[in-house]
């Protein structure tokens, strides 16, 4: 059972990885158990792996973050062994390593990186770039067979495979097909100290007593108000004008008499 840190950790990249999925991977956790989460990553292109389709699993400790999560890949692809652990720096084989800070989406991503490299490792096999085409060409029709899968991606279960809400266009430079984000969709679970749904916080409106970030909009009263004053202080001016510039002219004639009288 997962505790209360690992929990609220959890729901919390739920909800981050709705909102912004990274490129050619997408995950969701199981609505029976929180700590365990299933993935999906699509071959990326100029790769072996264009095209595919691969499922597996992310196996949380209750411990989460603090310690890190064992990585399965269950559809064959000629890179890693199914349904057996994967070891790399971000899986359980390496404790030492592990750093909380890192979420899902930055195993996931990590994971999609060290799947295109050739290093070797427990959980790793050895194929050649035409065996890895030949997986993922199979790979879609592999899943759609799999119970693990059609229970945890019903909506990926057409006859062909479908794209995942980031395929990395933006990545590429190209706008995305996907105009926008996916609707995150609340989900139960069975444990009874769990919230009975999983969803992100509602959007809060604004409060009348809420003006931090308000924009005041001048009633008309205010407004009539505002013209009266503004037309007062405009003839109070011209006044103030002709007033002064009629001293100055007085002062100058009688300035000028004393000069002829003397």
């Amino acid at each position: 059972m997962a505790t209360k840190a690992a929990h609220k950790r959890l729901t919390k990249e739920y909800v981050a990885m709705q909102r912004e999925p990274p490129p050619f991977v997408w995950a969701v956790p199981d609505e029976k158990n929180i700590l365990i989460w299933n993935y999906i990553i699509r071959g990326p292109p100029d790769s072996p792996f264009a095209g595919g389709e691969y499922h597996g699993v992310l196996l949380f400790p209750s411990e989460y973050p603090f310690k890190p999560p064992g990585i399965k890949m269950l559809t064959p692809s000629g890179r890693f062994q199914p349904d057996r652990k994967i070891c790399f720096s971000m899986s359980d084989f390496h404790p030492g390593t592990w750093n909380p800070a890192w979420s899902v989406a930055t195993i996931l991503t990590g994971l999609l990186s060290f799947m295109l490299s050739d290093e070797m490792t427990t959980g790793s096999v050895t194929t050649s770039d035409a065996e890895k085409r030949a997986y993922a060409a199979r790979s879609h029709a592999w899943n759609i067979e799999q119970r693990r899968f059609k229970e945890a991606f019903p909506e990926y279960c057409a006859s062909s495979a479908k794209d995942l809400p980031n395929m990395g266009q933006k990545e590429r430079g190209t706008p995305s097909i996907l105009s926008s984000q996916p609707v995150v969709k609340p989900l139960t679970f069975a444990s009874p100290n769990a919230p009975t749904a999983l969803a992100p916080p509602p959007t809060q409106a604004a409060s009348p007593s809420d003006n931090s970030n308000a924009v005041a909009v001048p009633s008309s009263h205010d407004s009539r108000a505002n013209v009266v004053a503004g037309w007062g202080a405009s003839f109070r001016q011209v006044i103030w004008e002709k007033w002064r510039w009629g001293v100055v002219l007085v002062l100058a004639v009688i300035v000028s008499r004393l000069s002829s009288t003397s």
